[in-house]
């Protein structure tokens, strides 16, 4: 049992929080990370216990287009900055991760200035991928490389030069002796080669105890990354897409298959894959706004908080905020925020408020943290699974539809539970339990004698959204439901029988899940593509109308 194991993340996008200039002059620092301390017992209040945060290091731009790994950004501060910044997080029992670009670097890293200066010449000529010294590009260097995403901006390292393996190990030592930090999220895992995230997984484990390595991963088989020899975790973006997609659809089953097939993936062990669980981050739209019934902000937590895994929220995200992708920008994801405008935020914003309650829970439940999974209930707008650890089981009740549903479920041999979030008690009769789950609404619940007095039971109080609840509501059904999921929602509990319904859910499983396979797959896509430049119309369109499952995969090979 490590320290990453019992987290839950607060991911913090540093340049853009502090509203720093969008382009670096390389000037005189401006201590901006300094106006992050306030945040740090905002973070503990909100119920986190960890920061990731970044890129923090000098770029030119947006942070990925490094310039130096030893320098905190000029438009943040300096060295010392961070340091204290990192030591106040310690202070209050908070751990930090940052961002290690690690793939590329920007065109003002000393080793391709180099490079633009004495070209054949350059010892670091061998650095960067395929330089070509026939060839030119956009900035007429007289030269041509390899890029990340089809931007000569950001010039691809070497990983199989020794050299370059050095100076990032180098980076890694640096940053645990000056800095103290516990972990890096690796940025564009999924094109870095095996081979050098071993050679790096070898120096986490050297730095410092318990270091911890997670890397940005969009699709595949998480288990070709996550393993003893390369890293802990990485992304969890199979996840992500289940569970908006599967509120917004009323699709229980894609959330569930979702879940299934990657504990699977992890051998079925409570310890198998540790993923990074989000709901949103700095490269996809806010969950607030992707949400069609604002109301299901409740449920789409408290699966984030409970399922297998490692949660993490995106700053801002606790308050409810909006953010919308715009063309050619994604400067509405990354929005300046100042901690005044949200005083009091755990205490007055329902949103803010339950994710309190739910990182409450989650820290005095081992359970959520350690237990093995078990589904235990599964319906389109209905879902129930258990999580047991050392004995103690404990059940997560979720429902996305307008009505309450009462669940009878196992629960094992405790004699009562309690709902941590309603504080409602329930006494179980011959092994089970017999509940009522709000509409738009979810429970946690806990046996009576594993409940810790450190989890303030509170009824939460998310906002209906009552208008666009009704708006909903008044739609036709999505048009991915299949003609016979439909017709099942359509009809009362007192009019389906349990075996039309276990016929029925049964048949659209597969379906179901295919389609959320292909979704992915899209998503997956145009996430690449806004990586390398401006999407248009026509081209997300082409992305839409291509529904084979091997074609999407060959297409997002091809950008490797």
């Amino acid at each position: 049992m490590a320290w990453y194991d019992e987290a839950i993340f607060y991911h913090i996008y540093p340049l853009g929080l502090t509203g720093a200039p969008k382009q670096n002059t390389y000037g005189e620092p401006e201590h901006r990370l300094n106006t992050l301390i306030p945040w740090i017992s905002h973070i503990k209040e909100t119920g986190c216990n960890a920061i990731y945060i970044g890129p923090l290091f000098e770029s030119a731009g947006h942070g990925y287009e490094t310039t130096d790994y030893k320098k905190l950004d000029s438009r943040l501060g300096t060295n010392e900055d961070l340091t204290n910044f990192v030591k106040e997080c310690h202070g209050q029992g908070i751990r930090v991760i940052l961002d290690g670009v690690f793939n590329h670097t920007g065109r003002d890293f000393f080793a391709f200035r180099d490079l633009l200066k004495n070209r054949e010449n350059s010892p670091y000529k061998d650095w960067y991928c395929n330089v070509n010294f026939w060839g030119n590009n956009e900035y007429n260097d007289g030269f041509s490389y390899e890029n990340w995403g089809g931007y000569n901006l950001l010039v691809k390292l070497n990983q199989h030069n020794p050299a370059v393996k050095d100076y990032i190990c180098d980076v890694i030592r640096f940053w645990v002796s000056e800095f103290d930090i516990d972990g890096i999220r690796l940025d564009a895992a999924d094109v870095l080669n095996f081979e050098y995230m071993r050679t790096l997984r070898h120096v986490a484990n050297e730095v410092k105890p318990e270091f911890w390595l997670m890397g940005e991963v969009i699709h595949g088989d998480y288990s070709r990354w996550v393993n003893e020899g390369t890293l802990h975790s990485v992304t969890n973006y199979h996840l992500h897409k289940a569970l908006y997609s599967g509120h917004n659809d009323h699709n229980y089953f894609e959330i569930a298959h979702t879940v299934k097939r990657l504990y699977e993936m992890g051998g079925c062990r409570p310890d198998g894959l540790k993923l990074y669980n989000f709901v949103d981050n700095h490269d996809v739209e806010r969950i607030y706004t992707k949400l069609a019934n604002k109301a299901h902000f409740t449920p789409v937590h408290v699966l984030l908080y409970t399922l297998p895994g490692i949660p993490s929220v995106y700053y801002g995200s606790e308050f409810g905020i909006e953010g919308r992708k715009e063309r050619f920008s994604d400067d509405s994801l990354r929005p300046a925020l100042s901690l005044s405008d949200y005083a009091d935020a755990v205490k007055s914003n329902p949103c803010t408020r339950l994710l309190a309650a739910l990182g409450r829970i989650r820290q005095n439940t081992p359970a959520l943290s350690y237990g093995d999974y078990k589904e235990l209930l599964l319906k389109n707008r209905q879902y129930a699974f258990a999580r047991n650890h050392n004995g103690t089981t404990v059940l997560v009740t979720v429902n996305n539809d307008e009505s309450d549903y009462v669940m009878t479920l196992p629960c094992g041999s405790a004699a009562e539970y309690i709902g941590a979030l309603s504080g409602e008690k329930v006494s179980a009769t011959d092994g089970h339990i017999t509940v009522n789950v709000k509409a738009n609404a979810g429970e946690i619940w806990i046996p009576a004698q594993a409940f810790s007095e450190n989890i303030t039971s509170t009824e939460i109080q998310i906002p209906s959204a009552s208008d666009a609840v009704q708006e909903n509501a008044a739609e036709p059904a999505a048009e991915n439901e299949s003609t016979e999921t439909q017709a099942m929602q359509n009809k009362t509990p007192e009019t389906q029988t349990p075996v039309q319904e276990t016929v029925e859910n049964t048949a659209s499983v597969d379906e179901s899940f295919e389609k959320g396979k292909i979704a992915g797959l899209q998503e997956a896509i145009l996430a690449i593509m806004e990586k390398k430049g401006p999407v248009t119309d026509r081209m997300r369109q082409d992305v839409y109308n291509n529904t084979h499952h091997d074609s999407l995969v060959n297409w997002v090979k091809s950008f490797y």
